[in-house]
């Protein structure tokens, strides 16, 4: 389970144009992770 101010879990993701980019291509620098819920459900 994730908790604030804890590591997050190494992933990849697609950005805006299309490139694989890791959570490990930003070692050394900070980053924000930002998670809402799914479209058309309640929380």
């Amino acid at each position: 389970m994730l908790k604030e101010g804890g590591k997050a879990p190494l992933f990849n993701l697609l950005d805006q144009d299309g490139e694989k980019k890791s959570l490990k291509d930003f070692d050394g620098k900070k980053v924000v992770i930002f998670f809402y819920p799914k479209a058309n459900t309640s929380g």
